[in-house]
């Protein structure tokens, strides 16, 4: 294995070099973990553009002449990781309330870009976005596929959809100030189905509500629920009828449980899933993404991070059971998928989740991987393209040095990304 020093010899020139390197790249590795579950060892993976068009073993592979070959000896490469639920327009701040009254769109905007390069050097080559106002998500995905900013393949949401006093809503204020929400404050099967066609028609590429109350949020209690079994699926219905998923905050409650029932396609945290919302997400396919992460921290970063007192209280409170429901949850057969709810640190830190889905949920680190790329893939409608290292798809890779199966924390330090077959951070040797 190469010195440390050797490796990050090219890590400057690298995303330069490659970019004007042969359009046809050889990666040998120590091992590749597919994302189905399955792996090889000492693997050869060609690449042809921006398309895998061999995958396998090296006695079984041929590296075509004149190939750019990456030499990824000591590594593990696997499919480019999937973060279902980040909000890379924001910062650490106190859920919403004074960053709805310092703060414009261009300040999303600027943290946006800054995020975005740090999750895609996370190795995080697609994420879902859950929630941006302004549509600062759609602008910034769009820069990204006009190739202005480097960042991951960003599936935007638009603004959120809540009720009047909900999550989403910025509570506790003098009813004569007026105050904007965090996300789109309608209410109403009409003024909902009115608002997912503005979503749509603005660019969101799926539609995110707000069923539960929630931890960052001021009056409201993490399992009550915020709108209608009318509403919910008039949201559903209208959305599905224009081709956009559904992603529904929901903790846990009546207000889960609805939401399943309306047919969304996942649940956004899921603290408090009970036996009934299993039962029923089992029965429709429903999706979990747990965004654990983020609420442990809340609970012992939470100061530091200036949450409020309140909103620490509250994830304090169901923590304990938080975690003894979704390893329930998972143990019996739930879907789950990788969602980090990313802001300001965690940005660059997405990698994290992994262990956390190992230790609070006891999935194998096999299985967190499969659910961190294949899984995700497959929630968000993209796996016949993205999720596994497979002859056809894109070459969406990462790699790190040493074996994941034996040490989960070493995917929160990703070495090498490639995202279309471009390599965008390297300290593996070229030649």
């Amino acid at each position: 294995m190469r010195p440390l020093h050797v490796l990050l010899s090219v890590a400057v020139a690298a995303p330069q070099l490659f970019a004007q390197a042969s359009s046809v790249t050889a990666i040998r590795a120590a091992r590749l973990i597919i994302g189905d579950g399955s792996q090889i060892e000492s693997p050869i993976v060609v690449i042809t553009g921006e398309r895998i068009t061999a995958v396998g073993p090296a006695a079984q592979v041929r590296v075509p002449s004149g190939a750019t070959v990456i030499d990824l000896a000591g590594y593990t490469l696997m499919p480019g990781f999937f973060d279902m639920h980040t909000h890379i327009t924001s910062i650490d701040n106190d859920g919403g309330d004074l960053s709805v009254l310092k703060e414009t769109a261009a300040h999303g905007a600027i943290y946006a870009t800054i995020n975005a390069k740090k999750t895609l050097d996370a190795g995080f080559t697609t994420i879902r976005e859950a929630g941006a106002t302004d549509y600062v998500d759609v602008v910034v995905r769009d820069a990204v596929n006009r190739g202005l900013i480097p960042g991951p393949r960003i599936h935007a949401a638009g603004p959120s959809l809540g009720s009047t006093g909900g999550h989403a809503d910025v509570n506790g204020w003098s009813p004569n100030i007026m105050i904007p929400g965090t996300g789109a404050i309608v209410d109403g099967p009409d003024a909902i189905r009115h608002q997912v066609r503005k979503n749509v028609k603005y660019g969101s590429d799926q539609i995110k509500f707000v069923a539960t109350g929630g931890i960052l949020s001021v009056g409201d209690a993490v399992n009550a629920p915020q709108y209608g079994d009318d509403e919910m699926k008039a949201l559903v219905d209208e959305a599905t009828r224009l081709g956009r998923r559904v992603m529904a905050h929901a903790h846990g409650g009546a207000g889960l449980l609805a939401a399943v029932n309306a047919g969304v396609a996942s649940i956004e945290h899921g603290s408090l899933v009970d036996d009934a919302a299993i039962t029923a997400m089992k029965a429709r396919g429903t999706y979990l993404v747990p965004t654990l992460i983020i609420l442990e921290e809340i609970v012992t970063d939470g100061v530091r991070k200036g949450v409020p007192a309140n909103s620490i209280a509250k994830a304090t409170a169901i923590a304990a059971d938080r975690r003894v429901r979704l390893r329930q949850a998972y143990r019996s057969g739930v879907k789950f998928a990788l969602g980090t709810d990313a802001t300001s640190d965690i940005h660059g830190r997405n990698g994290e989740e992994f262990k956390y889905m190992v230790d609070i949920l006891g999935a194998t680190p096999m299985d967190a991987i499969t659910i961190g790329t294949m899984n995700s893939a497959t929630l968000l409608g993209v796996e016949k393209d993205f999720g596994s290292v497979t002859t056809g798809k894109v070459a969406d890779l990462v790699a790190v040095q040493g074996n994941p199966l034996q040490d989960i924390a070493l995917l929160a330090h990703v070495q090498f990304v490639m995202k279309g077959g471009v390599v965008v951070k390297s300290s593996a040797a070229v030649r």
